[in-house]
């Protein structure tokens, strides 16, 4: 007889991650209240499926690379599947591949949201060494939240998120591309559910200041802006008169005043 015990299903979208996949996959089975770890392989070129596979995780692949927010979708049809009927539906968590060991640290996200006490729950990373860049997509991804939202949030771009399944669906369709954080905490912040920021010592693969790193960070200012225009245009914002006056600057749960 299945337990009524909430469970949380991890889900990690992976294109070309064969190198550090099996290390991550295994450090997020070992998350407490973690019963599932699902990898979507976006594409990829090498063995991330078969080596995920091997690790213990549920994997299922993209034949085509379809871009990150296809990723979680389809890891979160994987885990709906996987469901039962009378229990809770699992918490969603989603991480990225190449956190490595320290994937176990995003255990820290879920209580917050498995006590009810926030809906969204994102992981604040530290610095993380070797990074380059100038903040201009951080600030980007900062300035139009607090614009849309009056939340004001540390790391906007972080894609380690634990979330209830309502408001993942809530989101849905995501934000194509490099926008499909801010576009979440967009959509959901005007749809009345609460995000608070956790600390998480979490390290992954730092994008450097080369000409590749740069690229990368191009195409991350054009997703978040595309994202941000698509909801400006559509009007999906806090109404001024229910945000909060003194956006939250810590770690407190956010929510648009009712």
């Amino acid at each position: 007889m299945a337990s009524n015990e909430q469970k949380v299903a991890v889900i990690i979208p992976a294109k070309d991650e064969a190198e550090r996949i099996a290390e991550t996959v295994r450090a997020a089975r070992a998350i407490p209240k973690v019963d599932l770890v699902v990898v979507v392989d976006d594409g990829s070129s090498d063995e991330t499926l078969d080596v995920a596979r091997s690790a213990g995780a549920t994997a299922v692949r993209h034949t085509t690379n379809r871009g990150k927010a296809a990723a979680m979708e389809t890891g979160a049809s994987v885990v709906a599947m996987r469901d039962v009927a009378g229990v809770p539906a699992h918490l969603l968590m989603f991480i990225d591949a190449d956190l490595g060991e320290s994937a176990l640290e995003t255990a820290s996200l879920i209580y917050p949201v498995i006590s009810k006490q926030t809906d969204v729950a994102i992981a604040a990373l530290p610095p993380q060494e070797g990074a380059g860049g100038h903040g201009f997509v951080v600030g980007l991804g900062k300035s139009a939240i607090e614009k849309a939202t009056g939340w004001k949030p540390l790391q906007p771009l972080s894609g380690q998120r634990c979330l209830t399944r309502t408001a993942f669906d809530a989101a849905c369709p995501l934000a194509a591309g490099w926008g499909v954080e801010v576009g979440m905490t967009i959509d959901l912040l005007a749809q009345g559910f609460t995000v608070q920021e956790v600390p998480c010592d979490l390290q992954h693969r730092a994008t450097a200041n080369d000409l590749s790193g740069t690229i990368h960070r191009g195409r991350q200012y054009l997703g978040v802006l595309k994202a941000v225009l698509s909801r400006r245009a559509r009007r999906i914002a806090v109404p001024a008169a229910q945000r909060n006056p003194q956006p939250c600057e810590d770690y407190q749960p956010y929510k648009a005043l009712v």
